[in-house]
């Protein structure tokens, strides 16, 4: 088993930034990828951005250019930089884990451990 806990959320003003984190805990020795997605109330939830083991990294069209994806400690295996954040960015953003992700590293399906989600709104 594996427990994931998000921090990091807020409100921000349009063009302001914010740093999620995602702990984890448990038995990470299968763990090969980690990965956020985010989801409005009411909307899928989509894949975000995500991290292999082996270092490849994935990004959704509306991350690419203003979000980063990256390690921090042990303690926090993967965090979310995301800058110059627009209204449209407002969602619950969720850290999850897989051991095998196929051929879609941002398909929540793929996915098996979640955490309880951080909640970003962004205010114009």
């Amino acid at each position: 088993q594996v427990q994931l806990v998000e921090s990091g959320g807020g409100s921000v003003q349009v063009g302001g930034s914010l740093r999620l984190s995602c702990t984890a805990s448990g038995d990470l020795s299968g763990t090969r990828y980690l990965a956020w997605f985010r989801q409005v109330t009411g909307k899928e939830r989509e894949g975000v951005a995500a991290l292999a083991s082996g270092g490849a990294i994935y990004y959704a069209d509306f991350a690419r250019r203003r979000f980063t994806i990256g390690q921090d400690n042990v303690d926090a295996p993967v965090v979310l930089q995301m800058n110059d954040l627009k209204p449209e960015d407002t969602a619950k953003y969720f850290c999850a884990a897989a051991s095998s992700v196929g051929q879609y590293p941002l398909r929540d399906s793929q996915y098996n451990y979640w955490g309880q989600g951080t909640q970003v709104t962004v205010s114009s």
